[in-house]
C-alpha cells in the first residue's frame, strides 16, 4: 500500500480520480485570473445547500415599493450646477449671439482663423467656448468630416476633449505656467501633425498672465503657424495681452448675461433640479451675479439648499443669505436723504443695519438709486430695468430733483463708499454719509449760488439759516439768536386737492404722493381739511403722514379723513382714462385707421404730445455791394 496520497496520482481533471477526493472551489475564492464562479457549480451549491428563511424585516423591505435600494451612484460626489449645467453645444451659449453668429458664417465658408482671441469678465463661458471650438474644428462623425459648429453627442473627439484627454488638444494653464519653457514645449511640439484629429489646437487659460519672454516667443509662431495647428486664448485682463499678439488673433468679446437672459435660464435649471424658487429671489440672484452665469449657478446652488425638495425658496430667505437690504426700503432711504429728513434717514438706515444688511451693499443700492433716477429724468422709467413700482419711485424722485444735485450725490456716494470700505466701524461711515447727504441735498450748485449773491437773494442750504456775525467775537444775545435756527417760513394753504398733489411733490415726498395719486378718492375738500374714500391696500398711516406733512409745510393744522363714501376718481384712475381716451380718439382718426388698414399687423404704440415749433425770425438777405 502506497503512502500517497491517491488523488494525486493523476492529474486533477482525471476523471477516474474518486469522487469523494475532489476538492470543492471555496465559494468566497474567485477565480486566479478573476473569472466568475461558473454557473453549473453555483446551481449545484444552491440545490445543496439548506433553504432557510430569510429575515422578516428585510423580507418586508424588498417587497415594499416605497423603500428604494441604494443606487450604485448614491455613494458619488454631488455635482455643482455650474459644472453639471456647463453648455455643450454652441446652441447652449446664453447671451453671447454675435459672438455665435460670427464663427458660424466663418466656419461655414471656411474662413477660419489661426488664433483666437476670446475675452470677458469672470464666469461667461471663455474656457467652455474654447472646448466647444476646440471640437468644432475636430468636428467627425457618421456624416460630418469638416470644421463645422453643428456639434453632436457622438462625436469622434467630444468626449475625450471636453475632459481635457485628448493628446492632439493640449489645455494649459497661463497662470501657473508663465515662464518661457512652458511656452517652449508648446513651440516643440506644435511642428509635428497631430496624431487622430485634424487639428492640435493649444488652449491657453488666462494668457494675460504670461511674461514678457513668453510673449516674444510666441510672436513668430503665431505670425506664420503651421496648417495643422490653431491657438486659443482665453484671459480676463485684455489689456495686459500686448498689441502684438492681439495684432494676430481673432478678438471675441463675451458680454456679461443680461439679467433678464440670466433669470430665465436659473428658473429653468431650478424646474431641472425639481425646486421652486420664487421669480423676485432669481433676480436677485441675478443682480448679484453681475452677468457671471457661474457666479448666478453657484448662488442658486446655495439658495436651493436652503428649502426641503418641493418646498418654495422664499425671496426674503435668498436676501438674507446674500446680506441684502429689501430694495423698496433702500429706496425709502434714499428718498428720505434727498429730502433732508436726517433723523428719519437714520433710523431707516439703522434699522436696516439691524436685519444683517451690509453697509458696503446699503451704500451701493444708494449709488444704484441716484443713477437709477438720473436715467428716468433722461429717458424715462422703462430705462431702470426695475419693477414697475420702484422704477415709478425713482422717475418720480429725479423729476423732482436738479440734475446737477442728482450729479453732486454721486459724486459724494463715490466717496462715502470708500469710506465705508476703509472704515473701522461701516455702519458709523454710512451714518456719517447720511448726513452729510442730508445737508447737501438742498445746497444750490455753484451756478445757482452765484446768481443768488448777485441777486442779493439768500443762498439756501441744508442747515439752519445763519445770522449775522456780530463784532468783537463776542458771546451776547446776539450772538445766541444768530445761531439759533430760524423757521422755515409757512406756505400758503393750497387751494385744490391737485395743489396738495403738486406741493407734495415739490417737497420731494415721492412716497406720499405716489400713495395720495393711487389711494385717495376726494369727497370733499377745503383748506385746512379733506375728507377722501380710501382705496384698497392704502396706507394705514397714510391720513396720518399726509396730515403731519401739511401742518410742516403750511404752518396750520389739517384735518384729513379717510372714512368717507362715493369719491371721485384717484388721480392715476384720472390720468388711465385720459389716456384711454386720447387712444381712442387717434385710432378713431380716419388717417390713422386707413394706415393700420394698409399695413396689417401694426399697432400704435406711443402716443406723444410733440411741442409747437419754434418760429425763428427772418434773417434779412445781406445787401449787396454798392459800387
Amino acid at each position: 500500500m502506497s503512502h500517497s496520497d491517491p488523488s494525486l496520482d493523476g492529474p486533477p481533471w482525471d476523471e477516474d480520480a474518486p469522487e469523494a477526493e475532489v476538492v470543492e472551489r471555496d465559494p468566497n475564492t474567485e477565480d486566479m485570473f478573476g473569472a466568475p464562479e461558473p454557473a453549473g457549480m453555483r446551481e449545484a451549491e444552491a440545490a445543496a445547500a439548506p433553504v432557510e428563511a430569510a429575515p422578516p424585516a428585510r423580507t418586508a423591505a424588498a417587497s415594499s415599493p416605497l423603500i428604494a435600494e441604494p443606487s450604485a451612484g448614491g455613494g458619488e460626489a454631488y455635482t455643482v450646477l455650474a459644472r453639471k449645467y456647463r453648455p455643450r453645444t454652441f446652441e447652449d451659449l446664453i447671451g453671447q449671439e454675435a459672438m455665435v453668429r460670427t464663427l458660424t458664417n466663418a466656419f461655414a465658408t471656411g474662413r477660419i482663423a489661426h488664433a483666437f482671441m476670446l475675452t470677458g469678465v469672470r464666469g461667461v463661458g471663455k474656457t467652455t467656448t474654447a472646448r466647444l471650438l476646440a471640437r468644432a474644428l475636430n468636428n467627425e462623425t457618421d456624416s460630418i468630416d469638416r470644421p463645422s459648429l453643428q456639434l453632436t453627442a457622438h462625436g469622434r473627439h467630444d468626449a475625450a476633449i471636453m475632459a481635457g484627454q485628448h493628446m492632439d488638444v493640449m489645455e494649459m494653464d497661463a497662470a501657473s505656467h508663465t515662464g518661457v519653457n512652458d511656452i517652449r514645449d508648446i513651440l516643440e511640439s506644435v511642428r509635428y501633425a497631430p496624431v487622430e484629429a485634424r487639428y492640435k489646437v493649444y488652449v491657453l487659460d488666462e494668457v494675460h498672465m504670461l511674461s514678457t519672454q513668453a510673449f516674444n516667443a510666441l510672436l513668430k509662431t503665431l505670425e506664420e503657424p503651421p496648417p495643422h495647428a490653431k491657438f486659443i486664448f482665453a484671459t480676463t485682463e485684455i489689456r495686459k495681452v500686448p498689441v502684438t499678439i492681439l495684432s494676430r488673433c481673432q478678438r471675441f468679446d463675451l458680454r456679461r448675461v443680461e439679467p433678464e437672459i440670466l433669470v430665465d435660464h436659473l428658473g429653468r435649471i431650478a424646474e431641472l433640479e425639481g425646486m421652486r424658487i420664487e421669480p423676485d429671489a432669481l433676480a436677485l440672484i441675478a443682480r448679484a451675479a453681475e452677468g457671471s452665469v457661474r457666479d448666478g449657478l453657484s448662488l442658486l446652488d446655495q439658495a436651493l439648499v436652503q428649502a426641503e425638495k418641493g418646498e418654495l425658496v422664499q425671496t426674503t430667505t435668498v436676501r438674507d443669505m446674500l446680506g441684502l437690504a429689501d430694495r423698496s426700503q433702500t429706496i425709502a432711504l434714499f428718498e428720505s436723504i434727498m429730502a433732508g429728513r436726517t433723523p428719519e434717514a437714520l433710523e431707516s438706515f439703522r434699522t436696516l443695519y439691524g436685519y444683517g444688511a451690509d453697509p458696503v451693499q446699503v451704500t451701493n443700492d444708494l449709488l444704484e438709486h441716484c443713477h437709477a433716477a438720473s436715467v428716468a429724468k433722461m429717458l424715462g422709467p422703462q430705462a431702470t430695468r426695475l419693477p414697475n413700482d420702484q422704477a415709478q419711485k425713482l422717475a418720480a424722485l429725479g423729476a423732482v430733483i436738479s440734475a446737477g444735485t442728482l450729479s453732486r450725490v454721486w459724486q459724494m456716494l463715490l466717496k462715502a463708499l470708500d469710506e465705508v470700505r476703509r472704515a473701522p466701524n461701516p455702519a458709523d461711515a454710512v451714518e456719517m454719509a447720511i448726513v452729510r447727504l442730508a445737508y447737501a441735498a438742498d445746497l444750490p450748485g455753484p451756478e445757482e449760488a452765484l446768481k443768488a449773491v448777485r441777486d442779493g437773494e439768500p443762498v439756501g442750504g441744508g442747515g439752519a439759516p445763519r445770522g449775522p456775525s456780530g463784532g468783537g467775537g463776542g458771546g451776547g444775545a446776539s450772538a445766541q439768536l444768530a445761531a439759533r435756527p430760524v423757521a422755515a417760513p409757512a406756505l400758503p394753504d393750497p387751494q385744490t386737492f391737485e395743489a396738495v398733489v403738486a406741493l407734495i411733490g415739490e417737497k420731494r415726498e415721492v412716497g406720499l404722493q405716489m400713495d395720495v395719486q393711487r389711494y385717495v378718492r376726494p369727497v370733499a375738500f377745503k383748506p385746512g381739511a379733506i375728507t377722501y374714500e380710501s382705496v384698497e391696500g392704502a396706507p394705514v398711516d397714510l391720513a396720518r403722514k399726509l396730515a403731519s406733512r401739511l401742518k410742516d409745510w403750511t404752518g396750520r393744522t389739517w384735518l384729513i379723513a379717510a372714512n368717507g363714501q362715493g369719491g371721485g376718481e384717484t388721480m392715476i384712475e384720472i390720468d388711465r382714462r385720459k389716456r384711454a381716451e386720447e387712444r381712442a380718439a387717434v385710432e378713431a382718426d380716419p388717417f390713422v385707421a386707413a394706415v393700420l388698414e394698409a399695413f396689417p399687423g401694426a399697432r400704435i404704440g406711443e402716443i406723444r404730445t410733440l411741442a409747437a415749433p419754434v418760429e425763428l425770425p427772418a434773417i434779412p438777405d445781406e445787401a449787396g455791394d454798392e459800387d
